[in-house]
């Protein structure tokens, strides 16, 4: 009988499972080949567009409380500040832990929540019980800074060390001033959330006192500092309006502008004479040299051999939350290969000393690579047990089942990352079980010895309806074992979280394509044999009765 012929009878065929209602549904359904070529694309994108990291990122919530109480003593910040706030803190829901320092001056209060607790939720409670406590804040104390943990933003994707080639042609200020450029323009960049600048030196006039000089006027330093102090000030712009509703600016210049304004400040008068302070001290343009932090670089020349260290200004980039970090990263180098003629001609070199893109993207196709080797070793061993039909039927079911599962997982908002994989591949000798089932199913009722007078489709079709049920327990048995998983608490909970999010996905989805597709290449792929061992011999032994 022909499959048209077949098709007409279908219907005839009692099931009592979803098993084989599914199988019955799709097993002639034209569009059960387009449904497999959909969810193989949509797997596909997928895996191209969905975010990639080397790890997924954890939700720490936190703060810091700074309350300032000029001339108080440490134990008197910690009496009147840091036990009142730390008691009313210790109301705020979801609270792990509070460290209090009293220090002169100041007292600091730093806040955790536990793992998991929404940060921006967080920032807002603990903001609002410091405002809410306000009147408690002793005479005095100025007005507290709550300044929120950024955790999730904190961690670089991208380090880039910027060095002069030439200290004669690029000072330390000029290379500030070029990266500072260059960090505005990284900064607009999509989805790159931080950018942070280590070891910079900013312009500033030092001034080189001569105590000598300085006694010899009879002047103090304090004397010194205030007559300074009070010309390096920005003087406001003044606005004003007219009667007839015209606006009037005007500007006053800074006081100063260049070394030579500085070394013109009159700090003092001796015997009627104005002194300079070009008099007292040697003024020049050059750096913060109060700043002693810094950072130095090497580098290996073409001899392999490691040149002197050289000043360095680290440029350091984030990115949001949930993005991804291979795009993020190619952006942020794509827009610094645009200042390379800049940086010859300003002789600007840089280095590359941080790429998490590049890790993440190495992380997730080393796993991919993996994912590949064991569903072929899965083949293989599928062959050697069941026949290379067989085989090709259930391995066909592994992709179709993890392009469900991704898509499934992008729209929940998860990244691609070791711990997805991972449960991907702690997943995969399960994704098998349910096509497995119903292919041994299968072929144990197609060499029956009534199969020679069932149609093909009437096999598949009760063969996936008789295993239906017992399939649909044991999946669930072994999904409820994963469930608990999502309930672990801390940091570990949820750095393991992909894991209770994905594999019970994948274990459902197994079921519902094992329904529908393994009947359908089977019926497709499978012959049924002519004769049976059991038929021909049952026959053979009547014939040699009969004689």
């Amino acid at each position: 009988m022909s499959e048209i012929e077949s098709d007409k009878d279908i219907g005839g065929i009692s099931v009592t499972d979803y098993a084989g209602r599914l199988a019955k549904s799709f097993i002639y359904n034209p569009l059960t080949p387009v449904l497999a070529i959909f969810l193989l694309a949509v797997g596909y994108l997928s895996l191209v567009i969905m975010p990639r990291e080397e790890d997924p990122q954890i939700a720490i919530s936190g703060g810091t409380i700074m309350v300032v109480i000029p001339g108080a003593t440490p134990s008197e910040i910690e009496n009147v500040v840091v036990k009142p706030l730390q008691r009313k803190l210790r109301e705020i829901a979801g609270l792990e832990h509070i460290y209090g320092v009293a220090a002169n001056n100041i007292g600091i209060i730093n806040v955790m929540y536990k793992i998991g607790e929404n940060r921006e939720d967080s920032n807002l409670k603990l903001y609002d019980k410091v405002m809410q406590n306000m009147n408690l804040m002793p005479k005095g104390a100025m007005q507290p800074i709550v300044k929120p943990f950024d955790i999730d933003i904190d961690v670089p994707i991208i380090s880039l060390a910027f060095y002069s080639k030439d200290d004669n042609k690029l000072s330390q200020t000029d290379l500030f001033r070029k990266v500072r450029d260059i960090q505005q323009e990284i900064n607009t960049i999509e989805n790159v959330s931080k950018t942070t600048l280590k070891g910079e030196h900013k312009e500033q006039f030092n001034v080189k006192v001569d105590l000598y000089k300085l006694s010899g006027y009879h002047l103090s330093l304090g004397q010194l500092m205030q007559s300074i102090q009070a010309l390096a000030v920005n003087v406001p712009e003044v606005k004003n309006r007219t009667a007839d509703g015209k606006i009037v600016m005007f500007g006053v210049q800074n006081a100063i502008n260049s070394v030579e304004d500085v070394r013109n400040v009159i700090v003092a008068s001796y015997m009627g004479a104005p002194i300079y302070l070009r008099d007292v001290a040697e003024v020049e343009d050059g750096y913060d040299v109060q700043n002693y932090k810094g950072a130095q670089i090497t580098q290996r020349d073409k001899n392999g051999n490691f040149t002197a260290l050289t000043n360095q200004i680290t440029l350091s980039v984030s990115k949001l939350k949930g993005t991804n970090a291979v795009v993020v990263a190619e952006k942020v180098l794509e827009k610094l290969k645009e200042y390379e003629p800049e940086f010859a001609k300003e002789h600007i070199g840089y280095k590359l000393t941080r790429n998490y893109g590049v890790r993440a993207d190495e992380a997730v196709n080393e796993l991919m690579n993996h994912l590949v080797i064991t569903i072929v070793i899965i083949a293989i061993v599928l062959v050697l047990a069941l026949g290379w039909r067989e085989s090709l039927i259930v391995t066909f079911t592994v992709p179709a089942i993890l392009a469900v599962t991704l898509f499934v997982a992008y729209l929940t908002g998860q990244t691609i990352n070791r711990i997805t994989l991972f449960a991907f591949l702690l997943s995969l000798g399960l994704l098998v079980d349910a096509a497995i089932i119903v292919i041994e199913n299968i072929h144990r009722h197609m060499h029956a010895h009534d199969a020679v007078d069932r149609e093909k489709h009437e096999i598949m079709i009760t063969a996936t309806d008789e295993i239906g049920a017992p399939t649909n327990i044991a999946t669930l048995a072994i999904i409820l074992t994963m469930v608990p998983m999502a309930f672990v608490g801390g940091m570990m909970g949820e750095f393991m979280k992909p894991i209770p999010y994905n594999v019970p996905v994948a274990l459902f989805v197994s079921l519902i394509v094992a329904y529908i597709f393994t009947p359908y290449l089977a019926n497709k792929m499978l012959k049924k044999p002519r004769g049976h061992y059991h038929k021909h011999h049952f026959q053979k032994d009547k014939l040699e009765g009969d004689k």
